[in-house]
């Protein structure tokens, strides 16, 4: 085995240890995060929801740390790219949301229940994956790359190197990099913490606690394992790349691309140019995980659709996430906890935009239960 290759093995085996924590942990605490905007919009609780914000407030402070410190450059990711392509993150992230609530959970949450036991999660992950490659590569990216991505601002021509708050505050104010990362990373941080722990219920919550530190610690070894130990060079060109990636740059965790890679690396086993990646093998962890777990529990049991209007509602749910997922560069773990971590704008344009697309279909699936006689 070349070094090359050792690399991108080490670092496929280091994707699918984090993502069974991550799907073991799932499957026990629940987390989920249609679920947490369910809770706060159907009844008022903020637990889950608090849980998502701590796993988010862990990722920025564990993934600033790493970047301030020197270990991962996070500049190389395309989060933080200077393309501000914000119709795609909003419109992309609007559909994701409208998505996940039709498909009962969002794609990191159908693998969960994928490893539960959960069939319906079978058939919305297969219709998230073929949307997303058509996406990616497919009739989809057509219209994705006609309509929607050349819509954007580009910092590059304003002289601004990133799209990232702390490169933006360095532009604005002339503040060193380093310190505007600790500027803005301890503040968004701490705004965040206070807010989830100012609630005495979330603080007496230990498996809500438990759940959002480990997510957020998963995503923080994430970019260490994709920016650190698979960063090198190719002994093939001597140019210094990341290894076992599929985007061929730094990654964390995500689930919608991925899902779709794996789906071409079953069908096209053959292929010798395809191998297992960092989200490939992401997406078997987190299945593994949860089953693991499920079995472990006694909680195991296969489930299936009670309807026609179940059955409909999953499959169109899984095509908008995997539309919407690509298009937006990620999911709620990909663009919720992984982009954000990297402090970037669109980032954060894509979470309040699947947060609101889900939140408003919500609000229209209640009115039309209303309506009913």
């Amino acid at each position: 085995m070349n070094s090359a290759t050792h690399v991108a093995t080490q670092v496929a085996w280091g994707a699918f240890a984090l993502a069974f924590v991550f799907g073991a942990v799932a499957n026990r605490t629940h987390f989920c995060t249609m679920g947490a905007v369910s809770d706060v919009v159907n009844m008022g609780d903020w637990g889950r929801m608090r849980m998502w914000l701590l796993a988010i407030a862990a990722a920025i402070i564990g993934t600033s740390a790493l970047q301030y410190l020197g270990l991962v450059d996070l500049s190389k990711s395309f989060f933080q790219r200077p393309n501000l392509t914000w119709l795609s993150y909003i419109g992309g992230g609007f559909l994701f949301g409208i998505g996940m609530t039709l498909g009962s959970g969002c794609a990191s949450k159908s693998l969960v229940r994928l490893g539960a036991g959960n069939l319906k999660s079978l058939v919305v992950l297969a219709f998230l994956g073929i949307a997303a490659y058509m996406t990616l590569k497919g009739v989809f990216a057509v219209w994705r790359r006609s309509y929607l991505d050349n819509i954007a601002f580009d910092f590059a021509t304003r002289g601004i190197g990133g799209q990232d708050l702390p490169t933006l505050l360095n532009a604005a104010t002339g503040i060193e990099t380093q310190r505007a990362l600790l500027i803005v990373a301890t503040s968004v941080a701490a705004a965040l913490l206070i807010f989830i722990f100012k609630d005495r219920d979330f603080r007496h919550s230990g498996e809500h606690i438990f759940g959002g530190l480990v997510v957020g610690l998963v995503i923080v070894a994430g970019w260490y394992v994709t920016g650190h130990i698979g960063y090198g060079e190719n002994p093939e060109t001597l140019e210094t790349v990341f290894f076992g990636t599929n985007s061929k740059t730094i990654e964390s965790f995500s689930f919608v691309a991925p899902v779709a890679y794996t789906l071409e690396l079953l069908m096209l086993w053959t292929d010798k140019s395809l191998t297992v990646s960092f989200g490939v093998a992401a997406v078997l962890g987190v299945i593994t995980g949860s089953a693991a777990y499920a079995l472990w529990s006694k909680t195991f049991r296969w489930e299936g659709f009670v309807s026609i209007a179940d059955t409909r509602n999953h499959i169109v749910g899984g095509t908008l996430m995997g539309f919407g997922g690509v298009t937006a560069l990620g999911c709620t773990i990909g663009q919720g906890i992984s982009g954000v971590s990297t402090l970037a704008l669109g980032s954060l344009m894509a979470f309040f935009a699947i947060v609101a697309g889900s939140a408003l279909t919500m609000k229209y699936q209640y009115w039309r239960l209303m309506q009913q006689p």
